[in-house]
């Protein structure tokens, strides 16, 4: 994180009414463990900041409380912590409501007064706890970019402010304010070191939009489009895209499966407006006549489940489709850091789907590149919902010779594809005559394809498999009832 500059740091005054909408949060989380899905990781303490909202309610970021045990909440000045509880939570956009039972707390605050989006060059100021003191802070900068950026948090690209003023450790979920009133939340510093100087902050948009979904209490996230595209930028590709002059877009290069445009937007279509709004040939939009953006925040600020209407150029005709708003549909889903890891062990076979969460269990340079390759770029098909793997063999006589088995990705059990994780404890419920066969995608593996195991020895090697590694149950919640 970026040290603050000595001449952006300001003096708490007494007297700033604002000091009262600002609160620090202290934490205990407790990670699940995705490669033993039975444990848990280690309780830590960290902790951030915040700001009261109307209702007797607390907005602060969802990665301050994500796999939170225990929160408390104290209000500035105070030395009394207050236990809260997070009533709502949005991972896509980072943010996350929280409430404290006893009424007590919000006595002598303000909640904060709503703003709008700030232009470039206008000063905020943000407010919170960063580490190295215990009292508030106060960090001044200006407005330099209003874009749309991956959120390191949710990987989600959406609308941000990017501002010189400082924001470090600590100050995660603080309010950040333009002329008294609330214009973002703190939320990440700059991932380039070499970056000085330069963090970021969720804008009004994004914190309307789950407010939104606060308001109806269901916190469902930001849809996605369901496509790729690429800039037309040549004139040869616009003449085979058939635009004609005056017209812009993007072309669809990719739909995919299970995604928002699936069945309505085809390959080779010209995306030409969403919701009215005329694209750029590099897939940019005017936000208020003088911030360009990609087009990807008008989809953002629908609700799952709501309608999109966009134009699209099919063979030289204008159409216009209507959507309907689903979450993306990626073939490694994209971090849910709240997640309970979801497995399945079969004679010691430790059967688990490729996850953003279990991918984190290293370090991404000891990733294997297949597995690399499909986090980044894996699309669902009709045929794999998602990527079932044998992460680890738990080591029994029953599976002597697998031993060494890491991270193989299953193709069929019992002769039966594998498309998702229900089918595989489907799939061992019917074995092939006294045997049960798994066989993976042997690619650039030393082990071979094939399982076999002798179906008689199942049952009694599993039990002795939980027995002796510790582990409560052979499967998840989730997959109890299959």
């Amino acid at each position: 994180m970026n040290q603050p500059r000595a001449e952006q740091a300001e003096p708490v005054r007494t007297s700033d009414p604002l000091r009262k909408s600002v609160v620090k949060l202290f934490t205990v989380t407790r990670k699940p463990n995705h490669y033993e899905p039975w444990s848990h990781g280690y309780q830590h303490a960290s902790g951030g900041s915040g700001c009261i909202i109307d209702g007797q309610r607390i907005l602060t970021n969802a990665h301050v409380v994500t796999n939170a045990v225990f929160i408390q909440a104290l209000k500035n000045g105070d030395v009394k912590k207050y236990v809260a509880k997070v009533e709502h939570v949005s991972h896509d956009e980072e943010l996350a409501v929280l409430t404290v039972d006893d009424p007590s707390f919000f006595e002598d605050t303000l909640p904060v007064s709503w703003g709008g989006l700030p232009t470039r060059q206008d000063r905020v100021h943000v407010y919170g706890f960063p580490i190295g003191g215990n009292e508030l802070s106060i960090t001044a900068g200006v407005i330099s970019r209003v874009e749309v950026i991956s959120y390191t948090h949710s990987r989600r690209w959406l609308l941000a402010l990017q501002t010189d003023a400082a924001i470090n450790p600590g100050n995660s979920g603080g309010p950040v304010f333009n002329d008294g009133k609330l214009v973002g939340v703190a939320f990440q510093s700059h991932e380039r070191t070499t970056a000085q100087s330069t963090g970021y902050v969720v804008p009004m948009p994004v914190i309307e939009h789950f407010r939104r979904e606060v308001e109806v209490g269901e916190c469902l996230g930001v849809p996605a489009l369901g496509v790729n595209w690429q800039k037309i930028e040549s004139e040869a590709l616009r003449e085979h895209a058939r635009l004609k002059p005056g017209q812009s877009g993007v072309l669809i290069s990719r739909v995919m499966y299970g995604g928002s445009a699936a069945g309505v937007i085809r390959e080779g279509d010209v995306l030409l407006s969403v919701s009215g709004t005329r694209l750029e040939q590099d897939g940019t939009i005017i936000l208020r006549g003088e911030d360009r953006v990609d087009f990807s925040h008008l989809v953002s600020q629908r609700r799952i489940g709501e309608s999109l209407t966009c134009e699209i150029l099919r063979g030289g005709k204008k159409l216009k489709v209507k959507l309907k708003m689903r979450g993306p549909s990626s073939l490694v889903p994209l971090p849910r850091p709240e997640r309970q890891p979801t497995y399945f062990v079969f004679a010691g076979l430790m059967f688990v789907p490729l996850t953003a969460e279990y991918l984190a269990s290293w370090e991404w340079k000891d990733v294997d590149v297949r597995f690399q390759h499909l986090y980044r770029d894996g699309l669902q098909t009709p045929q794999r919902r998602e990527v079932v793997v044998v992460s680890h063999v738990l080591a029994h006589a029953a599976n002597q010779g697998y031993h060494d088995i890491r991270g193989a990705i299953v193709e069929r059990v019992n002769g039966k594809p594998i498309r998702e994780m229900s089918d595989v404890v489907r799939a061992v419920k019917k074995p092939k005559g006294k045997l049960h066969v798994i066989e993976f995608d042997n690619a650039l593996y030393t082990f071979g394809s094939h399982v076999a195991l002798k179906a008689s020895e199942i049952a009694r090697a599993t039990r002795e498999v939980l027995s002796t590694y510790g582990v409560t149950k052979d499967r998840s919640a989730d997959l109890e009832n299959l």
